[in-house]
Formats: structure tokens, sequence, C-alpha cells
């Protein structure tokens, strides 16, 4: 059957997460709101799409790629659109320099892999995709949207002494111990539309100009205005699910991500 559905958000606390996330979303009593999740069904379940927002840094982590995940784990490709940012929030994606895995080893052992990091100021609208084996932290004060694999293998370097369990091995094993390519950041007007992502896991379209008309199968995330399909109409802050043959049509003031399989 072809159609269109409102996925439901799957909230997620975290020790980094808000007290006040910004609206439509509150935090459960007593308790962080660190993700929503948004996870479609097939065929675009090898997909899922989130919001974060963080109030402090989160753990130096990496991500497999699908050849070195888990037994019946895909890897991680991911990428955000960074929607607000508080004075001097950062993203911490690559490294400085190309350094020896045991010079990473020890950095994460004492702490120190954070200053190995490159640190990059965020404004609203900065765009950066991270192949899977990127090295990256975030900082607090920011609320991003991300586009990923359907995937939750993570390998964490250093946690600030949460007491959450260390993989340094897992991570050393797959991380990319050298700057992140330049070619694969940039900043987004909120008016334009263009690709941001185009394979090899998903292809991403932002769309600013409004009006569009978007046809399935594709997953979009509204970031402003609304999204009509049918009798089922999508704000800011939910993500639609359009199936094969389903159509749906912007708002004149809407801002969506538009993400589609690559296979």
């Amino acid at each position: 059957m072809t159609g269109a559905l409102l996925l439901p958000p799957d909230p997620r606390v975290a020790p980094w997460g808000r007290t006040a996330p910004p609206a439509p979303f509150v935090a459960p009593v007593g308790e962080r709101l660190g993700e929503v999740w948004f996870a479609p069904p097939p065929p675009l379940d090898h997909l899922l799409a989130k919001l974060l927002f963080t109030s402090e840094k989160l753990s130096v982590q990496v991500h497999p790629p699908d050849h070195a995940a888990p037994a019946g784990e895909r890897g991680k490709d991911e990428c955000w659109l960074v929607l607000a940012a508080e004075p001097g929030a950062r993203l911490g994606v690559g490294l400085v320099d190309e350094v020896e895995q045991n010079t990473l080893r020890q950095a994460a052992l004492d702490g120190s892999v954070e200053q190995l990091l490159a640190w990059h100021e965020a404004q609203p609208g900065d765009f950066l995709y991270l192949p899977a084996g990127t090295i990256h932290a975030i900082g607090p004060g920011l609320v991003l949207a991300e586009i990923q694999q359907a995937s939750d293998v993570t390998y964490r370097f250093y946690d600030y002494g949460r007491g959450r369990p260390l993989h340094l091995d897992a991570a050393l094993g797959v991380a990319i111990r050298r700057p992140h390519p330049a070619a694969l950041r940039r900043h987004v007007a909120k008016e334009a539309d263009l690709r941001l992502v185009d394979g090899p896991h998903f292809i991403l379209d932002h769309l600013g100009s409004g009006g569009a008309a978007i046809a399935g199968p594709a997953l979009v995330m509204v970031l402003a205005g609304t999204l009509a399909a049918g009798n089922i109409c999508a704000a800011a802050g939910q993500v639609l699910m359009l199936q094969d043959g389903a159509l749906a049509k912007a708002g004149a003031e809407a801002r969506l991500l538009v993400v589609r399989s690559a296979a």
C-alpha cells in the first residue's frame, strides 16, 4: 500500500542532554532529553533521523564502517546540520594532525584526546558529513539534525568520567587518525535547495525555498513550516515517511531535509 506515515518520536535521555529542550519537546521529570529518534519501517529502515539537544560535552567517539561492524549490525556514516548554536558552541571532527595509533591510545587514557581533535565553532546552517571511522565529539549548546545509517554501534575513546563503558581497542581499530576533509563541511543557507549527500548509504537534499512537491519513497524531516500528504500535516520537529507512490506538498515557508536510499 502506498501512503504517508508520521513517524512517532522516540525520546532518549542522556547525561549531556537538556532539562528544557526546545519546543515541542519536553524532558521527563528529573531527566535530561538528549536525543529524539525517528526510525522508519521498511523499505527505509536502514536509515535513521534524529534531533540532538546538548548542554554538556558528548563523549569522544567513533563508529565502525559496515565491514568492521559487529555481526548482524550496520556501520554508521552520519551527518549533522546545526539548527541552533549558543555562542562558542563547537563540534570536534577529525584530528588536527595525523597521529600514530599509540599516541592516540595514550591520549585516550589520559584525557588529552580532546586536544587532538579539530574543533570547529558551530553556527546555524553548518553541515558536516562524517564517514564511519571519523573521530568526533559534540560540545554543549547545540541543537542538531542528524541523518545516519540505522546503527547504534558507538566506540567511546573518552567520556569525562561519567562511568559509561569505553571501547578503546575497538575504537582504535576503526578510527581514521588524520584530519577530516574540508570538502565534507559546508554552510547551508536556510532558503537553499541543494544536495548535501549523494551516497554511498543515503541521498540527502535540503529544500528551503518552500512549495516543493516530494515523491516517495523518502524520509522528510520538517525543520520549519509544514509538509502535507493527504490528510497528514507534519510541522517542525516531525518526520514524515513517504512510501513509494506517495506525494507531499511543502508549505510556502517550509524548510526540509529529504532523505532517500542510495541503493
